[in-house]
C-alpha cells in the first residue's frame, strides 16, 4: 500500500474524529496553531485542534493555484511556493511558524501589500466547509473562471470560524517581483497622505506604504525598469534592510506594535480621509486606508469609532484593551440580521466559535 493511500486513510480518520466532536453538540473553539487566539472576542468552548488535517493537496505552479488542508502551516506553503519563485501576494501575517492555512482564511488578515494586491478574500478560489451536521460543503473551484459558489468562499474569509470548520482552501498565488526598492521620506502625516493619494493615481509600482513618526516608507516592486523609473520620479533615500522592515510590519513586530497588552485600534477609512484628530501614536498603511492607533489613556471607544464613522470608516479593537466594549464595530440592524441568518443557516446550534466575532452571535 503506497504512502498516498495511507495518507488518505489517515485524513479520513481525522475527518471522522471531527464529525464525532461536532455530533456531540457542545460549543467548539476551532484552533490551528493558536497564533491568533488574541484576535476577536475571547475564544469559548472545547478546543477542536485542526493541525492533524494537514498537507498540500494540489499545487500547479503554471496555473498559479495551490490547494491545501486547513491544518497546513503557512511555513509549508511558503516553502513550496519559494521553489517556484511564487508567493501569497497579499502578505498575510504569520505571527510565528505555527500559523495555519485555515486560521489565515478564518481571520482574513492581510499584510502591507493589501492596497496594491488585494485582500485575502480576493485570492480564495474555493473552499470545503464541514457544517453542523458533519457534512462537507464545497464552494468555488481551483481556477478563477470557476465562479460557482465563489461568493460563499469569500464569505468564509474573515468569519473567524463562526460558520463551520474550514477543511481546505484553494488559493491563487502570484510570481514574486523581479526587483524592489524601499524608499524613505521625512514628511508629516498630511503631506504623506497627499503624496500617497497622488501616487496611487499614477502608473507606479507602489506595493506598500507605512507612515509613522513623520517618516514615510514606501515599497516599489515589479520589473526592474519600472522600479528604476519610479525611484527617479519619487526620489527619497534607500532603506537597505527594506525586506526586514516589511516583514516586521507584516508580523507586527515593528517597534510601533510593542506592548501588545495595551489597546491597539485598527481604523479602516477612505484613503483620502484627512488626518484624524485622535490623540495618541499613529501608523498609517495601505495608502492611507488603514490607520493603527495607540490611543492616549483618556480616549475611549466611543470617540474612536465616532471619528472613523465621521469620515466613512469603522474601527475595531485589534489587540489588547477591554474586549467588553466589543472588538468589532457595532453592526447596523440590517447587517446584523444578515449575520444572524447566516449563523442560523450554517450553525443552528451555535457550535462553532460562539461569540468570537460578536457576543450575540
Amino acid at each position: 500500500m503506497d504512502a498516498h493511500v495511507n495518507d488518505n486513510q489517515d485524513m479520513a480518520a481525522v475527518l471522522a474524529a471531527f464529525r464525532e466532536r461536532i455530533a456531540q453538540g457542545r460549543p467548539l473553539q476551532i484552533r490551528g496553531g493558536g497564533t491568533k487566539d488574541w484576535y476577536g472576542q475571547a475564544p469559548q468552548g472545547e478546543v477542536l485542534d485542526t493541525r492533524a488535517y494537514r498537507g498540500i493537496i494540489d499545487y500547479e505552479p503554471t496555473e498559479l493555484v495551490i490547494t491545501a488542508r486547513c491544518g497546513t502551516t503557512l511555513a509549508e506553503i511558503d516553502a513550496a511556493l519559494d521553489k517556484n519563485n511564487q508567493m501569497l501576494a497579499w502578505e498575510p501575517p504569520r505571527f510565528g511558524g505555527a500559523a495555519t492555512v485555515g486560521g489565515m482564511v478564518a481571520a482574513g488578515l492581510s499584510g502591507p501589500a493589501r492596497a496594491a494586491a488585494g485582500a485575502t478574500r480576493d485570492f480564495v478560489l474555493g473552499a470545503v466547509l464541514m457544517d453542523a451536521q458533519g457534512e462537507e460543503l464545497h464552494f468555488g473551484g481551483q481556477v478563477m473562471k470557476n465562479v460557482a459558489g465563489y461568493d460563499m468562499s469569500r464569505l468564509l474569509t474573515g468569519s473567524l470560524g463562526t460558520l463551520g470548520l474550514i477543511l481546505q482552501v484553494s488559493l491563487k498565488v502570484l510570481p514574486k517581483p523581479f526587483a524592489s526598492s524601499t524608499r524613505v521620506f521625512e514628511i508629516n502625516q498630511e503631506g504623506a497622505l497627499r503624496l500617497l493619494n497622488q501616487s496611487g493615481g499614477q502608473p507606479l509600482p507602489l506595493t506598500a506604504s507605512a507612515w509613522t513618526g513623520n517618516v514615510l516608507t514606501i515599497r516599489l516592486a515589479g520589473a526592474q525598469a519600472a522600479v528604476d523609473s519610479a525611484v527617479k520620479k519619487l526620489g527619497g533615500s534607500e532603506l537597505t534592510n527594506g525586506d526586514d522592515f516589511w516583514r516586521d510590519l507584516r508580523e507586527q513586530s515593528h517597534a510601533f506594535f510593542d506592548h501588545p497588552d495595551q489597546p491597539l485600534w485598527r481604523l479602516s477609512v477612505p484613503s483620502v480621509a484627512p488626518p484624524l484628530d485622535l490623540p495618541g501614536r499613529l501608523l498609517v498603511e495601505w495608502g492611507g486606508a488603514q490607520r493603527w492607533l495607540r490611543p492616549d489613556g483618556a480616549l475611549d471607544a466611543v470617540a474612536i469609532r465616532a471619528a472613523a464613522l465621521a469620515v466613512g470608516g469603522h474601527a475595531s479593537l485589534h489587540r489588547g484593551g477591554d474586549k467588553a466594549i466589543g472588538v468589532f464595530h457595532p453592526l447596523q440592524p440590517a447587517v446584523e440580521k444578515i449575520h444572524r441568518n447566516l449563523k442560523t443557516q450554517f450553525d443552528p446550534k451555535g457550535i462553532f466559535n460562539p461569540g468570537r466575532m460578536y457576543a450575540s452571535l
